[in-house]
């Protein structure tokens, strides 16, 4: 047997850059334990499958370690597999998923991602946490088990050295660290060690975190955001009511057919 797969740098223009997911689009859903075992194989942050369902298509991802219940990157992949490669051209994709439905269009060269706004709240900043990121973020947010840590700068950020074993025994989903400024409105990391992935190199599901954190602060809806892991990855996200856009680029730099 054997299923297509693309490799797809998402918030990116360039090969390389970005985070590179797979995306396997299926005619009808293999068992669970296979889905995760080709997510072991491919060992990147994330693998898309999806199957037609109703005007659209049933999307799933996974780490190397777990299934998650929204991913940014691997959803942008799989619409720009579906414009480039699979011949679709209506003006909007529509995707069921574990966190509901979600949308995507083309807005000129970029894809733009429609997902839930998740705005997090101030909390007090776990046992174990500053030791394992090797410093003491001044503010602590949460939405959920998304934990968001707040400095000052963006050189503060992009100088975080964590423990990744013992932020994974911490941390029990994912961690976002960001600062204004840079060369846009904020940057970001985010660290995953928990579900696998130490550092996630260009993270959208965060942003739908970020995007309501950065607009309160800012005062602003439309932000324009950096994830500055060593790949990096640009985003443009918007705040509408109770959801969120984020836009990026995306690239193909694989095709091929996994045999097994």
């Amino acid at each position: 047997m054997s299923i297509p797969i693309f490799q797809v740098d998402a918030f990116t223009d360039k090969p390389f850059g970005g985070n590179p997911a797979a995306v396997c689009p299926l005619d009808a859903w293999l068992p669970d334990d296979l889905l995760r075992k080709i997510a072991m194989e491919n060992n990147l942050s994330e693998t898309a499958f999806f199957v037609p369902e109703g005007e659209g298509w049933r999307i799933r991802w996974f780490t190397p370690a777990v299934e998650v219940e929204l991913c940014g990157h691997a959803t942008l992949a799989s619409s720009h597999v579906l414009y480039r490669h699979l011949g679709f051209a209506g003006d909007r994709i529509r995707f069921a998923s574990l966190s509901g439905p979600l949308g995507v269009e083309r807005e000129g060269d970029r894809l733009v991602l429609d997902f839930p706004s998740r705005p997090p709240v101030k909390a007090a900043l776990p046992e174990g946490l500053a030791e394992a990121l090797g410093a003491t973020p001044p503010e602590f947010h949460a939405w959920s088990d998304y934990w968001l840590g707040l400095w000052p700068s963006p050189e503060t950020v992009i100088g975080l050295a964590p423990d990744f074993k013992a932020l994974g025994r911490v941390c029990p989903h994912g961690f976002m660290a960001t600062a204004p400024g840079g060369a846009g409105d904020f940057v970001s990391r985010f660290f995953a060690p928990a579900c696998g992935i130490d550092e996630d190199p260009v993270t959208g599901s965060a942003h739908t975190v970020l995007t309501p954190f950065w607009a309160a602060r800012l005062g602003k809806t439309k932000l324009h955001a950096f994830q500055v892991s060593a790949r990096g990855g640009e985003l443009w996200c918007e705040l509408r009511g109770d959801r969120v856009r984020i836009g990026g680029h995306a690239v193909t730099v694989l095709t091929g057919r996994l045999e097994f």
